[in-house]
């Protein structure tokens, strides 16, 4: 995330979620981005009354992410399969205004695209983390394996704003920012 801020060439306030907002956040680890993304909406006490679900499938990272949420609130932890939609359905009882999907699986924008449909409002922003060796091999290099992602999100309800290469500060990753249509 923090990367993609600083090779941006739009206003990378405009990926940032806005005071109060309401967010998903799919792969959350122990929550170090999460824990900024909270300063932006929630504030100290959660005085703003942002929200994010922080959803991990990793029980051990849970335990820490927990730990973050007990000091943070407005962050509400989920142990489930970011993959899918019937794990996170009851805890999302509005679509959200910012999404953002840092998964190291295969099929990274067809989940990405699944979620967002479902999940993200109309103008809400999305931003993937798309990692290149997590893509399939049998998709073909990396440069490859980013272009197949790119025509999955264009043949979406996506729009892209900006593919932000991050090469020499994360190899082998790019972040999509799109917006829901």
């Amino acid at each position: 995330m923090a990367a993609s801020l600083l090779r941006t060439k739009n206003d990378p306030s405009e990926m940032l979620p806005k005071t109060g907002e309401n967010c998903l956040y799919l792969g959350a680890s122990i929550g170090g981005t999460v824990s900024h993304i909270h300063d932006c909406i929630c504030g100290s006490g959660n005085h703003h009354k942002g929200h994010i679900l922080a959803v991990d499938i990793s029980p051990r990272m849970m335990r820490d992410l927990v730990q973050l949420c007990d000091k943070r609130p407005g962050i509400v932890p989920l142990l489930a399969d970011a993959r899918s939609i019937t794990e996170l359905s009851p805890f999302i009882n509005k679509k959200v205004d910012w999404f953002h999907q840092d998964l190291s699986v295969a099929d990274q924008a067809k989940t990405f695209v699944k979620i967002s449909e479902k999940f993200l409002k109309s103008g809400g922003v999305g931003l993937l983390s798309l990692k290149g060796a997590s893509e399939r091999v049998s998709e073909g290099d990396i440069k490859k394996r980013f272009e197949n992602a790119e025509k999955i999100l264009k043949d979406s309800r996506l729009r892209i704003i900006e593919r932000i290469d991050l090469r020499g500060l994360e190899e082998h990753h790019i972040l999509f920012n799109c917006r829901m249509e």
